[in-house]
């Protein structure tokens, strides 16, 4: 066995080409970690059915960003930068929800290096069940399966985190940079939105956003800021406001400019290269809003991969 550490960082995926839209669509909505729909045995056949409506607006999307989503490259440049952080010690895996390489493929990558023990980290900062939790439950399924001994360790967020409100900051104040005044500009973190019956069931997940923009506020005195909620799917009652909403009132109180700051999302993909770029960026043009920008995601951002190595080392301590 190899006395290496293995770290697999959990992420939601995406597909790979505009043939994978369906299946990983699929791949989504048969999950009822993230959502339930009538009772467990019919939810793929209504999933199936779901799916055949909405995927080719969807695939029309992904068409737009280049025919795939770009969150695998940029998961396995994390893992590249993670592993040279860390050292010869470690060895970084990458395992998606919903796409490929699954958790299963990256347990097998690790069973076959002769690694038993793995730190899962999750790359979503905020916890919730609908994100890190269906990670971990399908890694526990699949070791429950697999009947291989792994000695497992688990980290489930890290919205507080000094880094990763530093690298956050760092993007914030870079994008606040090209406007010049900053005064004048309305900062919006537009975060994932939950179904509200999530955070009443107990769900962290909002109290969790809330933390990270008040420790990155502290940053930034003089800065008018909102927070607000995008990509709601479905006929529930969604975490409020949306975030079209807010582009809405803002606009209707004169706001000229704005900086959009993606939270929740750690690398670029579809929720950031299409729902803000093209959908939220061409919407408040037509409402008003002159000079819309987005802050960069974190993506490889050396701060980010130094919170990330900062988990990691306070994990193996634990």
């Amino acid at each position: 066995m190899s006395p290496k550490t293995a770290i697999l960082l959990l992420q939601m995926g995406g597909p790979d080409s505009l043939d994978a839209v369906e299946p990983f669509l699929l791949n989504l909505f048969t999950d009822r970690d993230i959502i339930k729909i009538g009772p467990a045995f019919l939810q793929p056949l209504i999933a199936r059915f779901i799916v055949k409506r909405r995927a080719p607006r969807v695939m029309e999307n992904y068409r737009q960003i280049g025919g795939k989503s770009p969150l695998r490259e940029y998961t396995e440049a994390q893992a590249k930068a993670l592993e040279e952080r860390l050292g010869p010690d470690y060895r970084c895996f990458v395992a998606m929800r919903y796409w490929h390489p699954s958790t299963l493929e990256a347990l097998a990558a690790i069973r076959k290096e002769g690694i038993t023990k793995v730190i899962a980290l999750s790359l979503y900062p905020h916890y919730s069940r609908a994100t890190t939790g269906s990670s971990v439950n399908e890694l526990k399924r699949v070791l429950q399966d697999a009947g291989v001994q792994f000695e497992v360790g688990y980290i489930d967020s890290f919205y507080n985190h000094p880094l990763y409100i530093q690298a956050l900051a760092e993007k914030i104040e870079s994008g606040l940079a090209g406007f010049g005044d900053r005064s004048q500009v309305e900062l919006l973190f537009s975060a994932h939105s939950l179904p509200q019956s999530f955070i009443d069931d107990g769900d962290p997940y909002l109290s969790h956003i809330e933390e990270t923009v008040r420790l990155v506020m502290e940053r930034f005195s003089g800065v008018s800021y909102h927070l607000a909620f995008q990509s709601r799917a479905g006929p529930v009652k969604w975490l409020e406001p949306s975030t079209d909403e807010m582009l809405k009132h803002l606009a209707s109180h004169g706001c000229k400019k704005m900086l959009m700051v993606p939270l929740s999302f750690v690398s670029d993909h579809i929720e950031t290269l299409h729902e803000i770029d093209i959908e939220y960026g061409s919407e408040a043009h037509h409402l008003g809003i002159e000079d819309f920008r987005r802050t960069e995601s974190l993506n490889s951002s050396p701060l980010f991969i130094d919170c990330l190595a900062d988990l990691v080392m306070k994990g193996i301590k634990l």
